[in-house]
């Protein structure tokens, strides 16, 4: 095994670091801005948040970009009186980030404009079937008949949507200027190595 794989599998200091900027960027970017939507199911709101999760698990890989985006959106929760959704919040951010991450990988981690657009079509779309599965099965669990539950769940959904849609969109666009600046911080230019 080369030291190159070898350092691809480690989980150094710079991994920490871009870890934990992207979850506080995340946490700040669902406190900052929120607009709050009536539901069936659950408190919905508009947010940045998934955008920023999907950021993270292109540009620092799956696992490590979920671990941020899980970070983020589970400490919001906690801290802002939704402690009892950040376990599902946690579990949903690792799913998207595994959908997205196989997804990339059917793309061969080719990072065209293009295919950056249909991983954010990916993750919008992904987001919206497990929330509605996870609103079917609260529903469900709650005592809900089966069809009650299906219409419950699915008009908890219009937060969700214009979530996923801002998905595509802020990913489309932060994308590459996001990628160049990790070129960069990773290249050490103009940072001191002391």
């Amino acid at each position: 095994m080369s030291n190159e794989s070898i350092e691809k599998k480690s989980f150094g200091i710079r991994d920490i670091v871009l870890v934990a900027l992207f979850a506080a960027v995340t946490y700040l970017g669902i406190s900052a801005l929120r607009i709050p939507l009536p539901a069936a199911v659950g408190a919905p709101f508009i947010h940045f948040g998934n955008s920023l999760l999907v950021l993270a698990v292109l540009l620092l890989g799956g696992f490590r970009g979920g671990l941020a985006g899980a970070i983020g959106l589970g400490l919001f929760d906690l801290l802002s009186g939704y402690a009892s959704t950040a376990p599902v919040t946690v579990i949903l951010a690792f799913a998207v980030a595994g959908i997205v991450t196989y997804a990339f990988h059917l793309l061969k981690h080719t990072d065209t404009p293009v295919n950056i657009f249909i991983l954010a079509l990916v993750a919008g779309a992904s987001k919206i079937v497990l929330e509605f599965l996870h609103g079917l099965i609260e529903l469900l669990l709650g005592g809900s008949a089966f069809g009650a539950a299906v219409i419950g769940a699915f008009t908890s959904l219009p937060a969700t949507a214009i979530n996923a849609v801002s998905t595509v969109i802020i990913v489309s666009v932060l994308y590459f200027p996001l990628k160049k600046g990790l070129s960069i911080f990773d290249s050490n230019k103009g940072v001191s190595k002391a």
